[in-house]
């Protein structure tokens, strides 16, 4: 059995992803957020791994070592669930169980629906289907104020940077000193690179329409998900409200299930990393029996 991380570059079309590999097995696909990279699963990994799976974890396009496209349009979410069919293909897997947090996560929800056949277990982390947003309201709205603010090109970039990044800590990594946390120097390190806020940005500029996000209208029509899936939310989360998780059980057909940590904030793969891999290996042992 492979006991170590690997990583190795793959060509998913006309991106190029950086990918970590370990363990033999059933696949398991790790979907990190913004602004991350594959590090933020270092504590599931191995937990999966010894569970018996096979799991990829790649720097989805724009972040860690993968590509970073120059365009708007390189990151709307079509391009993004083709990343994840290329990816599959490439590892020689048909079907996989996709775990995803924050943005991860609403492409996990994307490859569940779009590629349904490549699908055998969905866990988004934090982040709700994204048809629930009218179902959220008000309160969700609120609490999602940044992604308005980031959709004008040039803002984020001239204010999140200075001072240490000292704005992005403050809404990022509220009441964390710098220096005293390695997965928020992390973030910090990758987005000072040249164009690498930028690229992350562009996952919200490609994927959100200011009118849409201003005016809450009933949800669009799309193919529910059919695969067993479990909903994780935080209560400690300052971004995410508990409603945009819950409602998501109206758009799933297969088996629903959902967990509220409690006393978490946003980063559940870090740092609620025991509470997390008990329900992962819990919850997949249960759908490989059904």
């Amino acid at each position: 059995m492979q006991t170590e991380v690997t990583e190795r570059r793959i060509a998913v079309g006309e991106c190029t992803l950086n990918v970590a590999e370990a363990g033999s097995g059933p696949a398991v696909l790790l979907l990190h957020g913004f602004p991350d990279r594959w590090q933020l699963w270092r504590h599931q990994i191995p937990a999966l791994m010894d569970a018996g799976y096979r799991v990829i974890a790649p720097d989805l396009r724009g972040f860690g070592e993968s590509d970073r496209p120059d365009a708007v349009a390189d990151y709307k979410l079509r391009q993004l669930v083709g990343d994840i069919r290329g990816l599959l293909d490439a590892s020689g897997v048909q079907q996989a169980a996709v775990v995803g947090h924050d943005w991860g996560a609403g492409l996990a929800w994307a490859v569940a629906t779009f590629l349904p056949d490549r699908v055998n277990a969905l866990v988004p982390i934090s982040v709700g289907h994204g048809l629930t947003r009218a179902a959220a309201g008000e309160q969700q709205r609120q609490l999602s104020w940044y992604m308005l603010w980031f959709l004008f090109p040039g803002l984020a970039e001239r204010v999140l940077p200075p001072d240490d990044w000292a704005v992005f800590r403050a809404w990022a990594w509220p009441g964390t000193p710098p220096g005293s946390d390695p997965d928020a120097e992390r973030q910090v390190a990758d987005l000072s690179r040249p164009g690498a806020l930028t690229a992350a940005l562009n996952w919200y500029r490609a994927n959100i329409d200011p009118e849409q996000y201003l005016v809450l209208r009933p949800p669009a029509q799309l193919p529910p998900v059919g695969c067993p899936t479990m909903g994780v939310w935080s209560d400690g989360d300052a971004y995410l409200g508990e409603k945009q998780m819950t409602a998501s059980a109206d758009y799933v057909t297969g088996p629903w299930r959902y967990e509220r940590l409690t006393g978490v904030g946003h980063w559940i793969p870090i740092h609620a990393a025991d509470r997390l891999n008990a329900l992962l290996v819990d919850f997949l042992a249960l759908t490989a029996r059904r």
